[in-house]
């Protein structure tokens, strides 16, 4: 009898802790998000390693994507409601697909470059514009040139700011497009003349000897990789974004207090398991150090709209003035785009503080 009694017991017991595992499992929020193969992807990558979602209720799905043109696409399907890219296909998100950025992931403004051949004529020309005396070409150099390109992006962005420190224009060149691994397969078979790349693939143009003719840090020019929202998900779910922005700002007050070296070793397993990259210790330090990510009270700062437009929403402005230049986007876009009004601060202002120690 008293077997039966403690049997019983024991059973409850297991089936009380079951419903009550099933209950918190029941209230996580399930999340789809999408990536790249990059800096900021590693900052969500290891928040959701550490289980950082679920102490804020949200169980993360990290999603891989070829480019920021691809995010976008799978919009309309449904397949994403936060997701990482640069901040060329942000601004074309809002302008087709009703997106707004809500937090900047990370600048990248040195891992975006025009790189040529050692031996290239263009490289043996530095300074010709005073006010940028690392970049190198000229106009004579670098005019009727073939430069191999993926267009409408951060790289198409980086390659005409360095044309413009040069006086030139995309006129005045022959612009091949191609993706990523495409144009760096092609200029390392010995096509275009120069070939504009972000990272990694920037990395492995280097490894080969080739030499950066010009980033936008070079020129003066901010890039950053934006953190974006559909719309109108956020607009119905404020606390979700502010949760999910929490836990990608715990990640980065850890990059910013952490010795960059110590999590060279997670960031190249984050490349080896979640990208199928291998990364040396070396390239994976410098892509640390080439991205810096910015705090909450940063952050604010980037948003705050109280005096004008805001640091963010001049960058987008930026961005859309220069691809109308290009024909990119015609007038009536520009109109929608130009004050660069989708980039806002209102959901980082309900991240709750202090957020909580990464460690």
């Amino acid at each position: 009898m008293r077997f039966k009694k403690l049997l019983s017991l024991v059973m409850a017991a297991v089936l009380c802790a079951t419903m009550s595992s099933g209950v918190l499992a029941a209230k996580l929020t399930k999340v789809p998000t999408a990536w790249m193969d990059e800096h900021e992807t590693f900052l969500i990558w290891y928040a959701k390693e550490k289980g950082w979602d679920k102490e804020v209720g949200l169980d993360l799905d990290i999603q891989y994507f070829g480019s920021g043109m691809d995010i976008l696409n799978a919009l309309p399907s449904g397949s994403w409601v936060f997701a990482g890219m640069g901040a060329v296909p942000a601004m074309m998100g809002a302008l087709r697909y009703n997106t707004s950025i809500i937090a900047i992931g990370n600048d990248e403004s040195m891992t975006n470059a025009v790189l040529v051949r050692a031996d290239s004529p263009i490289a043996k020309v530095k300074g010709y514009n005073k006010d940028f005396p690392e970049v190198l070409g000229s106009p004579e150099t670098v005019k009727g040139k073939t430069i191999l390109v993926t267009t409408v992006s951060s790289a198409h962005y980086g390659l005409s700011n360095w044309l413009k420190a040069l006086g030139l224009t995309d006129k005045d060149v022959t612009i091949k497009n191609m993706d990523q691994a495409q144009a760096l397969g092609a200029f390392d078979n010995g096509i275009g003349d120069a070939v504009a790349l972000w990272a990694p693939h920037l990395y492995a143009g280097q490894a080969k000897g080739w030499k950066i003719a010009g980033d936008l840090k070079m020129v003066n020019v901010g890039n950053p990789i934006v953190l974006i929202a559909d719309t109108k998900y956020a607009e119905k779910n404020p606390e979700i974004v502010a949760k999910f922005l929490s836990i990608y700002l715990r990640a980065v007050n850890m990059l910013q207090n952490e010795p960059l070296e110590s999590l060279v070793p997670e960031y190249q397993r984050f490349y080896l398991e979640w990208a199928g990259k291998q990364y040396s210790k070396e390239i994976a330090l410098v892509d640390l150090q080439k991205h810096p990510v910015f705090n909450l009270k940063q952050q604010l700062a980037l948003f705050d709209d109280s005096k004008g437009m805001s640091k963010a929403q001049t960058w987008q402005s930026e961005i859309a003035k220069f691809f109308a230049s290009v024909g990119s986007i015609n007038q009536e876009e520009l109109s929608k785009v130009r004050d660069g009004a989708y980039a806002t601060g209102k959901y980082l202002k309900l991240v709750k503080e202090p957020i909580p120690s990464y460690k």
